[in-house]
């Protein structure tokens, strides 16, 4: 299970994110790109003594500042699942598969021209 499908799945669920400077974010994940840099909406932002609370709508947090992530137990069982049932892992083709034309040519493959 990669970090980033995991995020994926969890759009729309609640999760907690700590950044190394020890400020918290709770609220619901909108989106994430390929650098985990994440939106959220409805966040409570909680000071790094603890003492200090603020309520935002929406925020945006820049994935090189996160330290962690707290994500519920069932968006875990849910991409378990989509691994499972073959929706996991990453696309694309298995070693010897091949599309197009060519058939088998490049890279050891059969040879162009006359006599074949």
């Amino acid at each position: 299970m990669l970090p980033l499908s995991l995020l994926r799945t969890a759009q729309n669920h609640p999760m907690l994110v700590e950044l190394k400077n020890g400020e918290t974010y709770n609220g619901h994940l909108v989106s994430c790109d390929n650098w985990m840099n994440i939106n959220l909406r409805e966040v409570i932002c909680t000071s790094r003594e603890g003492d200090k609370f603020w309520r935002i709508p929406e925020c945006y947090v820049r994935g090189n500042t996160i330290r962690f992530l707290r994500i519920p137990d069932e968006v875990i069982e849910m991409v378990k699942e989509d691994i499972n049932n073959g929706g996991g892992g990453r696309g694309g083709r298995r070693r010897g598969d091949f599309r197009g034309r060519g058939g088998l040519r490049g890279r050891g493959g059969a040879p162009r021209g006359r006599g074949v």
